[in-house]
C-alpha cells in the first residue's frame, strides 16, 4: 500500500509542522504557536531561516536582540496566554544558544512553555570542530547545548531529518502537560537542517491540541474531604496553578461558600482581585502581616498550584507543626512536599470536585471574621507606607501608590528581581484578574523589559507596565528597541537607588557593611548617574525623568498618550522598605571578626529552630 509523501528538507518540514498546530482560546481556533523570536547565524541562518522565510505570513519572525531576551520575551507571552498559546525562539550555535540556557532556567523554574531551537555541530563531523564548537575530548557527541538538559523539560537532538516526526509531538506534549509543563529544546545539527526527506503527508495535517485537566484520585480526594471537614481555622493557598488552570472563579467559590481565607503566592497573585471578600494578603516573605498571621494559626491549609517555594513557606516557619497540608497540584512532585495529603489533579477539576464532597460544611464564621479584621490592618499599614511625605527621595511604596492609581485595570503589571517584587507583591492591589506577573521562580533580572515586549504581543489594547531598578535596566535594556521596531508599546518605570538596593538590605541585616552593591560601595572613579532617559531616546522610545511623585502623576498620564513604549525614571529610597514579619533562611558565616556578623549567625540559628521538619 502506498503511502502519500512531500519532499522537504528538514528545517522546512519542521516549519511546516508548527504552523499546522492549533488550540483554542475562549472559544476561538488559533494556532498554537503565534510567532518566533530569532537571531540568526551560522547554525540557524542557511536553512532554518530559509524555512521561516517562505512561512512568514503564517509563522511572523521577529528579530530579537539578544538570544537571552528574546526567549525571556517568548516565556512573558506564553505568561500572558496562561500557557495556552506558545512562542518559539532560535539561536545559532556556540555563544548563540548558551544565551538561552538563562531562559530556559527560568521557564523551567517556572513550570512555563517555550520551544527552544538552536543549531549544533555537524551529525557527520566530517568538518569538526566548526566556529564556535566547544569540544570534549572524551565525548565526541557532547556540544554546549547539552548544557540545556538540565532546564528543560524535553531535550533532543535531531540528527536525521526522520526525527522530527516523532520528536515534535512529544515536545509539544511536554510543553502542554500541566504536571510536566516547561520549556522543550530541539538541537538542529546543521548537515541534517538542509537533508531532503520524503515525509509523510498524514505528519502536516492540522493538529488540534487542548490542555488536559487530570481528575483526582477517588479515594485521595474522599481523604481530603474528610480532613476539611474537620478544621477549624482552614486556609487556601493560591498559587499560579489557579491561573494556569483558568480555576480563578472556581476557588473563588470555594472561599466565599465555605468561609475559607484565601492566600496567595507570588506566582498566584491576581487569581483574586485585591478587594475580592475572600482575599487575605500574599503569604510568606514578601508577603503581609494578615497572611502570616493567619499561616500561623490554620490547622488545615489548602495548598492549590503552588510548589510551595521558601519565599511562600518563609523557609517552612510561617505555619505551625501541626497543621496539615493538602496539596492539591496537576504534578506529584509538588502535591507530595512536606508531608502533604497529595491529591495529584487538575486544580479547577479538583477543587471543583472537592466542593461536590463537601455537603453543607463551612467554617467557622469567626475565622473568616478574623481574616478580614487583618487583611484590614495590613491595608491600614500599606496606606500608611505609600502615603507622601516631605522626603526628599521618595520610596517604592510612594512610587507604587503613584502608578497603581494611573493604571488602568486591564493593563499588565510586570516586574521580576530587585527590591520591586517584595514592594508590588506587598502593595499593588490588583485591579482585574491575572493582570500581575512577578517573575520569582527564578528571580531573573533581565526577564522584566522582555517581558513586557511578549505581553504587549500577547495583550493587544493593554498597556503592560513594567517597573525595575536602575541594576536591572543595565543588565538587560536592548529589548525597548525590540518593541518600538515592532511596535509593542509597554510603560516602562526605572526606580534609580544607584545599584542593587536590595541585595545591600540583604547584606547589611546580615551584618556586613555595604560592600560591591551600591555603586557608591563599589570600586569605581566616581558614581557617574546613568542618563536613563537619553539612553531609551537612543532607542526610539519616549522618556522623562520626574524630580518627585507630582512629576510621576505628570509623566504617567502622558505615558498612557503615547504611540511607542515609554520610559519614566524617577530617584527612588534604597534604605526603605515596607515591613515583613517572615523569616529566610540564608547561610551566615560561622565565624567572623564582626560582632555584627555574629548576631546575625545568632538570630540565623534561632530562625532555624523554627522549621517545620519535612522534606
Amino acid at each position: 500500500m502506498s503511502r502519500s509523501t512531500v519532499r522537504l528538507t528538514m528545517a522546512q518540514a519542521l516549519v511546516r509542522y508548527l504552523c499546522n498546530q492549533f488550540t483554542e482560546i475562549d472559544g476561538a481556533r488559533v494556532p498554537l504557536f503565534a510567532g518566533v523570536f530569532a537571531i540568526f547565524g551560522h547554525g540557524n541562518v542557511t536553512c532554518l531561516s530559509e524555512a521561516l522565510e517562505a512561512a512568514q505570513d503564517e509563522l511572523p519572525t521577529w528579530r530579537g536582540q539578544n538570544e537571552q531576551s528574546m526567549a525571556l520575551a517568548a516565556i512573558g507571552f506564553a505568561k500572558a496566554k496562561r500557557r495556552r498559546q506558545l512562542m518559539v525562539a532560535t539561536s545559532s550555535i556556540g555563544p548563540g544558544a548558551t544565551n538561552m540556557v538563562t531562559a530556559a532556567g527560568l521557564a523551567h523554574a517556572n513550570r512555563l512553555p517555550v520551544l527552544l531551537l538552536a543549531g549544533d555541530a555537524f551529525a557527520n563531523r566530517r568538518p569538526d570542530p566548526v566556529m564556535q564548537q566547544v569540544e570534549h575530548y572524551g565525548n565526541p557527541t557532547v556540544t554546549v547545548n547539552d548544557a540545556f538538559r538540565a532546564v528543560t523539560r524535553y531535550w533532543d537532538r535531531i540528527t536525521l531529518p526522520e526525527q522530527i516526526i516523532g520528536s515534535l509531538p512529544q515536545a509539544i506534549a511536554a510543553m502542554l502537560d500541566p504536571a510536566d509543563c516547561g520549556p522543550a529544546f530541539l538541537a538542529l545539527c546543521q548537515d541534517t537542517q538542509e537533508v531532503a526527506y520524503d515525509y509523510p503527508e498524514a505528519f502536516f495535517e492540522p493538529t488540534h491540541w487542548t490542555i488536559p485537566r487530570p481528575r483526582p484520585d477517588a479515594d485521595r480526594l474522599a481523604e481530603a474531604v474528610a480532613l476539611l471537614k474537620s478544621a477549624r481555622k482552614p486556609l487556601i493557598i493560591s498559587g499560579g496553578g489557579v491561573r494556569y488552570s483558568l480555576a480563578e472563579e472556581t476557588v473563588a467559590k470555594l472561599a466565599l461558600d465555605r468561609g475559607i481565607p484565601v492566600v496567595e503566592t507570588i506566582a498566584g497573585k491576581g487569581a483574586l482581585t485585591h478587594d475580592h471578600p475572600a482575599h487575605a494578603g500574599p503569604i510568606g516573605i514578601l508577603g503581609s502581616t494578615s497572611a502570616n498571621a493567619l499561616a500561623a494559626e490554620a490547622d488545615v491549609v489548602l495548598a492549590i498550584g503552588t510548589r510551595l517555594m521558601d519565599f511562600t513557606t518563609g523557609s517552612w516557619t510561617v505555619f505551625n507543626h501541626d497543621a496539615r497540608i493538602i496539596g492539591i497540584n496537576a504534578a506529584r512532585w509538588d502535591a507530595t512536599k512536606h508531608r502533604s495529603l497529595a491529591v495529584v489533579g487538575d486544580a479547577r477539576a479538583t477543587v471543583t470536585e472537592l466542593d461536590a464532597g463537601l455537603g453543607d460544611w463551612k467554617a467557622p464564621g469567626g475565622w473568616t471574621a478574623k481574616a478580614r479584621e487583618l487583611m484590614g490592618e495590613w491595608d491600614a499599614l500599606v496606606d500608611d507606607y505609600q502615603k507622601p511625605t516631605n522626603a526628599e527621595v521618595p520610596t517604592y511604596a510612594q512610587v507604587i501608590a503613584r502608578v497603581h492609581a494611573a493604571a488602568k485595570p486591564e493593563d499588565p503589571l510586570i516586574t521580576a528581581a530587585g527590591g520591586l517584587p517584595g514592594e508590588l507583591v506587598k502593595g499593588w492591589r490588583v485591579k482585574a484578574p491575572n493582570t500581575f506577573d512577578c517573575e520569582f521562580g527564578f528571580s531573573c533580572m533581565g526577564y522584566e523589559i522582555a517581558a513586557g515586549w511578549g505581553t504587549a504581543m500577547a495583550r493587544p489594547g493593554t498597556t503592560p507596565i513594567v517597573m525595575i531598578g536602575d541594576g536591572t535596566y543595565m543588565m538587560m535594556n536592548s529589548d525597548v528597541y525590540s518593541s518600538v521596531l515592532s511596535g509593542h508599546k509597554f510603560i516602562l518605570i526605572v526606580c534609580d537607588n544607584g545599584g542593587y538596593g536590595v541585595i545591600n538590605r540583604l547584606q547589611n541585616a546580615k551584618g556586613t557593611p555595604g560592600f560591591n552593591n551600591l555603586i557608591r560601595d563599589c570600586r569605581v572613579v566616581e558614581p557617574f548617574p546613568v542618563d536613563f532617559v537619553k539612553h531609551a531616546e537612543s532607542m526610539g522610545a519616549l522618556a522623562r525623568s520626574c524630580a518627585s511623585l507630582a512629576d510621576l502623576d505628570e509623566a504617567m498620564a502622558w505615558a498612557q498618550t503615547t504611540d511607542r513604549t515609554t520610559l519614566i525614571t524617577i530617584r527612588t529610597d534604597a534604605f526603605a522598605w515596607v515591613p515583613g514579619d517572615a523569616d529566610w533562611d540564608v547561610g551566615v558565616p560561622e565565624v567572623s571578626h564582626r560582632d555584627t556578623v555574629k548576631e546575625a549567625r545568632a538570630a540565623q540559628v534561632a530562625i532555624r529552630e523554627k522549621q517545620r521538619v519535612g522534606v
